[in-house]
Order: structure tokens, then sequence, then C-alpha cells
């Protein structure tokens, strides 16, 4: 359908937007009306001769000059330069266009009620210029809606939102995305501005198919209410909680804090969840528009005094969700929180805790791919042991990994450490020992497991890092936050870019690639 006469269409219209606006410039110029019928609503000098028609001195159809003779020779430009900037500026010309001609009309219709039929000629052809071009030029739309959403985050939402204590601001963000995801209109809107969607992107991972590899980690959305907004934003899959078999309230505060030179959260939240019975109701009438994954994991509870009560209870969150009908394409079992004040010496790190959760959960029979979340401050050796374990059960997969316990590591920053008494850390502190252990795993265990990636992405060049490791997938929380929600998109737009320039076919022949 984008075939090139659709811009010449554009150029044409253009410069029919360039011969209104001349003419009443020259008509202002000379003090002169344009021919205007005068009629119910209608009349031209009424307009024309008020105080809305000059802005600062200059007449509002010289301003129109200058944007449809703009309009016009980028579009030229493109067409015999080929050059993709000229695009992007047309996009941006465009959009002014479209705002410039809406408050023209706004006082028109509100303020002066009456219209010029030149002027509203003028917007007519803003308006069919915006579509054509943001039809035309998909692809560069959406990079410009990237790059605008980057800088209005990073140099406006971010500052405020880093002044508020940061458990109010992820609440209230959550509560507003729960309810942009009730209205249709609206996530058509999200998918017309960051929806990216490509083929070398896509996956089938366990039966799965995954649209494109860059999904949000649990931790963020623990009571559920993301699932009907974020494919929206070009998340490819997302994992709901960790949801536990009993509701929890978190622990004491704080449950997060920030560390901004450090890039990175203090994370305490000790799996706050609602608990099984409540989420799979919430979500047994829901339909996903991505792979949506239930993670689940110990209750943090005192009640909980042994393993084989620890393990029951685990037992039970699933038991309620296999039962439940809720539309999951996968189960992720975290046994890797660092922030459970009731585990006592319950844990499923060594070899026969492990096989021993692991054997339960087999028993289940369950159809669905279950993933493993690990943690990242075990040596390799443990690692591995752990790795042997999972390979005799049905887990299709692991993830690695969970939250830096190490307080010391070189990537945190002292003094911003030492604000907090509690909790493990997130984001830049996890990236190089999740990365060597997505290494390690896919040496050693390519053709057994499916590796997700988590742990420190801030971008594309960190996620395809992963990916080259040995990650199918990749999944951020710290990222989004720091860099804000086009961060998706954004990821996908350039992986797209990485694969072609170095020489892949789709996204599946750069897993390993590190190592290939």
């Amino acid at each position: 359908m984008k075939k090139s006469w659709v811009l010449y269409l554009i150029l044409g219209i253009a410069l029919a937007g360039l011969a209104d606006s001349t003419y009443l410039t020259v008509e202002h110029f000379s003090n002169t009306l344009p021919p205007c019928h005068t009629g119910y609503f209608v009349d031209c000098g009424k307009v024309l001769l008020s105080k809305y028609s000059v802005i600062f001195g200059i007449p509002v159809a010289l301003i129109g000059v200058f944007q449809y003779l703009s309009e016009a020779v980028l579009t030229l430009l493109f067409i015999v330069t080929k050059k993709t900037e000229f695009k992007k500026l047309l996009i941006i010309f465009s959009f002014i266009g479209l705002g410039g001609s809406i408050y023209f009309m706004f006082i028109q219709f509100v303020i002066i009620k009456s219209i010029c039929l030149y002027c509203t000629l003028s917007a007519l052809i803003s308006f069919v210029l915006f579509y054509l071009i943001w039809w035309k030029f998909e692809f560069e739309r959406k990079q410009v809606c990237v790059f605008t959403t980057k800088i209005v985050y990073k140099y406006f939402v971010k500052p405020l939102l880093f002044t508020i204590d940061p458990e109010i601001v992820h609440e209230q963000m959550v509560s507003f995305g729960s309810n942009l995801g009730k209205y249709r209109l609206v996530r058509n809107v999200f998918d017309y501005i960051y929806y990216y969607e490509n083929k070398m992107l896509s996956q089938k991972i366990g039966g799965i198919m995954f649209d494109n590899p860059v999904g949000l980690s649990a931790g963020f959305d623990y009571d559920a209410k993301l699932t009907q907004i974020l494919p929206s934003i070009s998340f490819g899959f997302m994992s709901v909680g960790t949801i536990t078999n009993m509701p929890y309230n978190g622990n004491p505060a704080p449950m997060l804090g920030r560390l901004p030179k450090s890039k990175s959260l203090m994370v305490n939240k000790g799996f706050k969840s609602q608990g099984a019975e409540v989420i799979s109701k919430k979500l047994k009438n829901l339909d996903f528009e991505i792979p949506v994954g239930v993670s689940i994991g110990r209750t943090n509870s005192s009640k909980l005094k042994t393993q084989k009560e620890s393990v029951a209870d685990i037992i039970s969150a699933f038991k309620i969700f296999e039962k439940s009908g809720v539309k999951n394409a996968y189960y992720e079992l975290n046994i890797s929180c660092p922030n459970l004040i009731h585990a006592g010496n319950i844990e499923f790190y060594s070899p026969n805790k492990l096989d021993e959760l692991l054997s339960a959960v087999d028993k289940l029979n369950i159809k669905k791919s279950v993933f493993v979340k690990m943690p990242i401050d075990k040596t390799d050796n443990e690692t591995l042991a752990m790795l042997k374990v999972i390979a005799k059960h049905s887990p299709a997969g692991v993830i690695f990994g969970n939250l830096q316990k190490d307080k010391n590591h070189t990537s945190l920053d002292k003094k911003e450490v030492a604000k907090f008494n509690v909790g493990n850390f997130s984001g830049k502190p996890t990236w190089e020992r999740s990365n060597e252990l997505v290494s390690l795993t896919y040496i050693n265990y390519k053709k057994r497991f499916v590796i997700i990636g988590c742990g420190g992405i801030f971008s594309a060049e960190d996620a395809y890092e992963k990916i080259k490791r040995g990650a199918s997938l990749v999944m951020l929380i710290t990222g989004m936050i720091f860099e804000g929600p086009q961060i998706i998109a954004d990821i996908n737009i350039k992986l797209t870019d990485f694969l072609e320039r170095d020489g892949f076919k789709n996204l599946s022949d750069a897993v390993g690639a590190k190592y290939s």
C-alpha cells in the first residue's frame, strides 16, 4: 500500500496549503479581504480582521506559508535523497501543523464564533498531511515518538517523580496504568505511538509465541493490574507477581529506595502479595495479547516453620492457578527472593532441598512451561549444582537472575547504600554477575534450558549483550524506571538494527552468538 505515489500526493497537498496561505498573506499585507460568502457561522472578514489573525506582529497566514513551504521542501528532499532525517523532520512539522490547526479552529469556533473558509481549508490540509505523513512513515514515526518521550521523561517527568517517595510513585503509576488499560481507545493510541512489530524479533519458545524478546520482570506488577496496557508500549511478555499462596502485606518500610548514582533500586518488598486466590480470580476472565506468566514463591510467613510446609505452600499456589482457568502462558518459580524475613533456615539452593521442591512440582503434571528464577550470589559451582538438579525435572528454563545482595559491590555507591539498613539491589549492580551466569548456563546447558536474561538492562545494547551470551528472552524493571516507558519500544527497534548489522536473519540466530 505504501507506494511512492503517496509522497507525490503529500507534496501536492503541501503545495496546495502553500498556495492558500500565500494568498491570505498577500491579502493581509494589501489590506484587502478575499471573496468569501457570508452566512450562518461563516464570516472571513470577522476572522481575518480579528486580533487572533496576528501573533507577535506576524500574520498567522505567513506562519502557514513557512509551515507548508517547509513540508513541501522536506518532502521533495526526501524524494530526491531518500535520507531518513527528512522523514523525521516531516513527522515533526506535520505534528506542529496539526497542533496549530486545532488551536486556530478552536479560536474560530469558540471565541470568534465564526469561521473563515480559507482558514478552514488550511486546517483540513494540515489534518490530511498529518494523517498521510504519519501513516506513510510508520517506522520513523515511532522513532520520533520514542525519542520525544525519552527527552520529556528525562528532563521533566523523572526529576519530578524522583522527588516523591518511590513506593507512592510505584503504587500510583501501577494504578494509573491499570485504569488506562481498561479502555480500548487508549490502548490503540499507545499502540499507534509505541507498539513495534518486526518478524525478525518473533520466536516460538516452548510452544509459546513471543512477538519480541523484551518482558517485564516479576516484582513490578505483583497485584496483576497491568496485563491489558503493557502490550501497547511494546512489551513482548510479562510476569505478574511474585504471587504467594497466602497474602502478605510486605516487609516493614522502607520497601523501595532509589540509588541514582548506582543506577539501582533498593528492594525490600519480601513477596508482597494479595494471595493466589485473589489474583487468580482477578485474572481468570481476562484475555491476554502477550504471553503472561504467573510468578509463584513461598509465602513470607512465620507460620511456615519447616521445609516441608514451605514446599506444600508453593504447591498450593500452583494448584490454585491450575484449577482457576487463568490463561497464563507460563509459570515462574521464584526460589531466590533475598528479602524473606520469615524464611529462617528454609531455602531451595542446596541440591537436595531443590530436588524436593521440583519433585513436588513434577507431580502436578503442569502442561505450561515453568521457568526457575535463580539467585546471582552463588558461585559457579553452586549454580551448576542447582542447574544439574533442575535439568532432571520438568522446568523448561531458568531466569538469571534476582537481586544483588553484596552491599560492597563495586558498582554501588557507598554513600547511597549507607542510607538503607534493609533490602537488596536491582539494576546495574546485577549486570555483571547475571551476564556471567547466562553465559555459564548457555555453555553447559544450551540444549536443555531456555535462558531468560534479567538484570541491569538500560538499553538495547544491554539486551543484545545478554542475547549474544545465550538468553533467548530478556526482562527488566529498573531500566524502565530510570529511562522511561519508551525504552521497551526503543530496545525492540534497535535490536532489529543490530540483527541486520550483524547479518542475522532473526533473533534466534543471535542467541549465544558470542560462543558460536
